[in-house]
C-alpha cells in the first residue's frame, strides 16, 4: 500500500506563487478537448470506481458511473480522480496498488447491465445467484464470483459471434503485447490452484515454450474467455471515457511505479527485475520510517534492475506509459520520488527499517519519454521526504506535485509547503488522499491534534466545530492559487473515519467505502458548483 506523495507537478508557462502580483482571475472559457490538461484553473472530485453506487456489489463503468458523471458535470467539475483501474485480489486486500497485471483493467469493473445493452446477455441474466448484502461497503467475495459467472455466460452464449467480431479482433492484436502473456498467465494460475509463478515447475516458471504451448491447447476456452472480459472491460472503459468527454469531464488516473512480485509483467520479463536464480526478489520496495508508520513500510514489490532498463532504451516503460495516456487524460505517477532515488530493502527483512536510498535514472527515463510522446500530462506525487534532487527532476519536466491540506496544520505552519500561502500556481491541492484519514475523522480524532487544530483555527482566524472542517478545507483549497483543485467524495459527503479509503501498513479493511444513489443529491452538486465558480474553477 502506498503512502500518499505530496506534490503536483506544475505545468509549463503558468506562473509561480500568489500575492497582488499574480494574474487576475479570468472568466469561464468553452471546453476545449485538445488543451493540454491541467493548464486551466479547475476542480475535481477523488472517488474510485468501486465506490460508485451499483446493483452488483462494487462500483463499475454503467449506470452508476454515468449517474455520478451527471452529478460532476452539475457541479461544474472538469475532473473526476480515480485509483489504478488494474485487477485486485481478495487474498491481497483488494488494493488497487497490488496488482497481477500493470496492463488489465479489473473484471469486476464490468457492468452487467451494459452487457444486456450490447448484447451479450439478457436482462433475466443478471440477478441470478447474487443478492446485494450491503450497498455502502463494497463485496469484493461476492461480486468477483458472481461477475466472473456472467462473463462465463456471455463467452458461452457468443462464442459465434466472437469469431467474427471484428472490434474483439481489434483489441486482441492491440494489446497482443501484454493480453497474451497476461491470459497464459492467469490459466496457468487458476490451473494450480492459484499458486505464486516462482513456485510453478521449472518449465512454466521459466516459460519454456513446448511447455506453455500445452498450456494452450489444454486451456484454450478459458484462455478466450479471459480474454473476453478484457475486451468487454476495455471497450465498456473507453465508451464512459466517450460520455465523460461528452460532459466535459477528464480522468485523472494512476500509475503506480511498481508491480506486483507475483504478476504476468514480472514472470514476463524477469531480467528487469532484482531477482535471484529462483526467481524469487533478492530486494523489495518500501519507504522509511514517516508520518504514516514508525518501521517504515515494507511493500513488497520486487524493485527494478534499472541498467536493464537502460539496455532496453526503457522499451517497458514506454508501453507501460503509452497504455496509461491511452486509458488516462492525466496520469499521478504513484510515488514519484522513487524516479529519483528508491528505498530498498533486503527481502529477508520483516520491516522497512533497514533498507537503503538507491539511485534510479529518472532524468533519462523521462527524457527517453519526452521523445516518444508530445507532452507527459503528468502528476508527481511527491508525498513524504522529498530531496532537492527530487524537485530538481520535477522542475527538468514541468509535473506539478501535490498539496494535501491535511499535513498543513501544526508547528510551522508559517513555512509549511502544504498551507495554501504558499502553494505554487503549478500543482494540485487536495484535503486529503486515499491514503489520509477523512477530513472530519482527521477533526475528530487525536490524529490532528490540540496543536494542530489550533492552527486551523488560527488560520481560519476562528474556531470551528469538527462537522464544519470538511467544507472549511474545501474551501482553503478551492480558494487557492493552485491551477488544480481536487476533495475526495467522502468530504464532500461530510463523512466520518468509517469512510476512510486505506489506512496505510493495514492490510486488511480497506478499499471498501461505498457511496449509495441517495448521496449524489442535487443539492450537494449546486452547492459544490457555486464554491467551483466563486474560485473560477469552472469551465
Amino acid at each position: 500500500m502506498r503512502q500518499p506523495n505530496r506534490h503536483a507537478t506544475p505545468v509549463r508557462g503558468l506562473q509561480a506563487g500568489c500575492g497582488r502580483f499574480a494574474r487576475p482571475p479570468t472568466p469561464p472559457r468553452a471546453f476545449d478537448p485538445k488543451e493540454t490538461p491541467m493548464q486551466r484553473r479547475a476542480s475535481g472530485v477523488l472517488m474510485h470506481i468501486t465506490s460508485l453506487p451499483s446493483r452488483f456489489g462494487i462500483g463499475d463503468f454503467g449506470p452508476g458511473a454515468r449517474r455520478f458523471a451527471a452529478f460532476l458535470a452539475r457541479a461544474a467539475q472538469s475532473y473526476w480522480q480515480i485509483l489504478p483501474l488494474t485487477p485486485t485480489s481478495t487474498f491481497i486486500g483488494n488494493s488497487p496498488y497490488s496488482s497481477d497485471s500493470a496492463f488489465a483493467i479489473n473484471p469486476l469493473f464490468i457492468s452487467p447491465e451494459q452487457l444486456v445493452l450490447d448484447g451479450w446477455l439478457d436482462a433475466g441474466d443478471l440477478d441470478a445467484g447474487y443478492v446485494q448484502a450491503n450497498p455502502a461497503l463494497a463485496d469484493y467475495e461476492g461480486a468477483t464470483a458472481h461477475k466472473e459467472a456472467l462473463v462465463r455466460l456471455a463467452f458461452a452464449r457468443n462464442r459465434e459471434k466472437l469469431a467474427t467480431d471484428a472490434g474483439f479482433a481489434v483489441f486482441c492484436h492491440d494489446a497482443a503485447a501484454w493480453l497474451d502473456d497476461y491470459v497464459l498467465f492467469q490459466a496457468i494460475k487458476r490451473e494450480r490452484g492459484g499458486q505464486a509463478w516462482n513456485e510453478w515447475p521449472a518449465e512454466l516458471r521459466d516459460r519454456r515454450p513446448e511447455a506453455l504451448q500445452a498450456v494452450r491447447q489444454r486451456q484454450a476456452e478459458t484462455i478466450d474467455c479471459l480474454r473476453l472480459a478484457q475486451y468487454l472491460a476495455a471497450s465498456q472503459w473507453k465508451a464512459l471515457r466517450r460520455h465523460l468527454r461528452e460532459n466535459e469531464i477528464q480522468v485523472i488516473g494512476d500509475m503506480p511505479i511498481y508491480v506486483t512480485q507475483d504478476s504476468a509483467d514480472v514472470w514476463a520479463d524477469p531480467g528487469l527485475f532484482k531477482l535471484d536464480g529462483g526467481k524469487r526478489p533478492v530486494f523489495v520496495a518500501g519507504v522509511p520510517p514517516d508520518y504514516f508508520s514508525e518501521t517504515g513500510q515494507r511493500w513488497g514489490n520486487p524493485v527494478y534492475d534499472w541498467p536493464a532498463h537502460e539496455k532496453t532504451a526503457f522499451n517497458w516503460w514506454i508501453k507501460r506509459m503509452a497504455h496509461n495516456i491511452a486509458l488516462y487524460d492525466v496520469v499521478r505517477l504513484d510515488h514519484f520520488r522513487g524516479f529519483e532515488a528508491y528505498w530498498e530493502i533486503p527481502a529477508a527483512e520483516a520491516t522497512a527499517v533497514r533498507g537503503q536510498w538507491v539511485k534510479a535514472p529518472g532524468m533519462a527515463l523521462f527524457k527517453t519519454m519526452l521523445r516518444h510522446f508530445p507532452s507527459l500530462p503528468l502528476i508527481a506525487e511527491d508525498l513524504g521526504v522529498i530531496t532537492a534532487e527530487v524537485r530538481e527532476l520535477m522542475a527538468a519536466f514541468a509535473f506539478p506535485g501535490m498539496k494535501i491540506l491535511q499535513f498543513a496544520f501544526g508547528p510551522g505552519i508559517a513555512e509549511n509547503r502544504d498551507a495554501p500561502h504558499n502553494y505554487p500556481r503549478n500543482c494540485v491541492a487536495y484535503t486529503g488522499t486515499h491514503d489520509n484519514n477523512t477530513t472530519l475523522g482527521w477533526a475528530r480524532s487525536g490524529e490532528a491534534g490540540e496543536e494542530g487544530r489550533n492552527a486551523l483555527f488560527a488560520y481560519l482566524g476562528r474556531e470551528i466545530a469538527p462537522e464544519q472542517t470538511p467544507w472549511e478545507l474545501i474551501r482553503l483549497v478551492m480558494a487557492s492559487c493552485a491551477t488544480t483543485a481536487v476533495v475526495p467524495m467522502q468530504d464532500l459527503l461530510g463523512l466520518g473515519e468509517g469512510a476512510r479509503m486505506n489506512m496505510p501498513s493495514v492490510a486488511k479493511g480497506n478499499w471498501g467505502w461505498r457511496a449509495v444513489e441517495e448521496q449524489l443529491e442535487a443539492s450537494l452538486a449546486e452547492r459544490l458548483r457555486a464554491m467551483t465558480e466563486i474560485y473560477g474553477r469552472n469551465h
